[in-house]
């Protein structure tokens, strides 16, 4: 009886710290990807935000889904819905962005509603690369009116091997 007790609550344990463990995974992947465009990111740090998602991407592409989420409406138009956009940046010449070792941000441009970034990026490929940001403001939704979002990223201009 005592055994048969004690074998029942080990599964129960083992049942509740796996569904523990289920719906930890499952609330990290969300959490991953969950910041929004507002009025409070600067043309920078929309950059930043972007390619340290890109930086970090997982096998689930919630890297990829973070950056999709500060891509311009106008943007969009060209570069797709999520999984079109996916593709485009797992394919060349824009998958340098992905897994980088480093990056470095500068704001060059900016007037009232459009900024350009210049970023300087080590790959992953041990080539450093010159990339342009281009953002507009856009007005997306109560918490985006007027927010900064990328219109637009330059091909990666390779400058050589990492030194």
């Amino acid at each position: 009886m005592v055994i048969n007790h004690n074998l029942k609550r080990l599964k129960s344990t083992i049942f509740v710290l796996i569904s523990a463990l289920l719906l930890i995974v499952y609330f990290n992947k969300i959490s991953n990807a969950d910041i929004k465009p507002n009025d409070k990111f600067s043309p920078q740090e929309v950059v930043e935000i972007q390619l340290t998602s890109l930086q970090n991407n997982s096998i689930n592409n919630l890297g990829i889904y973070q950056c999709w989420l500060f891509a311009h409406p106008d943007n969009k138009k060209y570069t797709g819905p999520l999984d079109r956009f996916t593709s485009m940046i797992e394919s060349k010449p824009y998958d340098v962005l992905l897994n980088s070792f480093h990056f470095k941000t500068k704001l060059i441009f900016q007037n009232k509603n459009d900024a350009k970034v210049e970023v300087l990026l080590d790959s992953k490929n041990k080539n450093k690369y010159k990339i342009l940001w281009s953002l507009s403001r856009s007005n997306i939704s109560n918490e985006c009116r007027n927010c900064w979002m990328t219109i637009g990223v330059s091909q990666p201009y390779n400058l050589g091997p990492i030194i």
